[in-house]
């Protein structure tokens, strides 16, 4: 028998992996069966528990993707150098955000794992373990910021950076749930605030 390739069961599981992003997105994580997904993406039940053996695998895979592309973001942001100013690397973030809040969105998901996660250890662990990389990329943009003065040198580099992840989620919250404010909006009341408290 020959050998599949590596770039075969990519592809297939790929196929699936869009599929389950479709059907979640139409029906939800809990009206969503396997049987759905399996006739979504037009294979065999072999072929899908091949790649997932159940709903919560394929959950997994949908979270790492959400999450995933806004952590890779993050990690390029800290990596520039010179570093970006902090609101910058905020509307980069937002940027990618944006790009994945459409009606096809994958960041549209990211409410239901939010709330899949509150019923779901394993889930709520890995949405933790990524969220926690988030933070730590924003960390390092805060003490790169410390090293040019836009940030006090005394200031908190976790709790700075803890504040600044939270604007992302609370901006792409109000986004899918009410359609704004838009990213320029947000981010010169960001702006603004930060005004503020000089």
């Amino acid at each position: 028998m020959p050998r599949v390739s590596e770039q075969h069961l990519a592809a297939r599981r790929r196929q699936i992996v869009e599929a389950a992003r479709r059907c979640f997105l139409r029906e939800g994580f809990h009206r969503t069966t396997m049987q759905d997904v399996i006739t979504e993406a037009g294979l065999s039940v072999g072929a899908v528990y091949r790649y997932f053996p159940s709903k919560a695998a394929l959950i997994s895979a949908i979270a790492e993707e959400a999450v995933g592309g806004a952590e890779s973001v993050l990690a390029e942001l800290a990596r520039l150098d010179p570093p970006p100013p902090l609101l910058d690397a905020l509307d980069r973030a937002l940027a990618y955000v944006e790009t994945q809040t459409g009606e096809d969105g994958v960041l549209r998901i990211a409410i239901q794992v939010w709330g899949e996660a509150q019923r779901d250890p394993e889930l709520a662990a890995f949405v933790a373990a990524k969220y926690d990389g988030i933070r730590r990329h924003f960390e390092v943009l805060v003490k790169r910021a410390q090293t040019t003065g836009e940030v006090p040198a005394d200031a908190d580099p976790q709790a700075v950076a803890a504040a600044l992840f939270a604007l992302v989620p609370g901006w792409l919250l109000q986004r899918i749930l009410t359609g704004r404010p838009d990213r320029a909006s947000y981010l010169a009341g960001v702006r603004t605030l930060l005004r503020a408290d000089t």
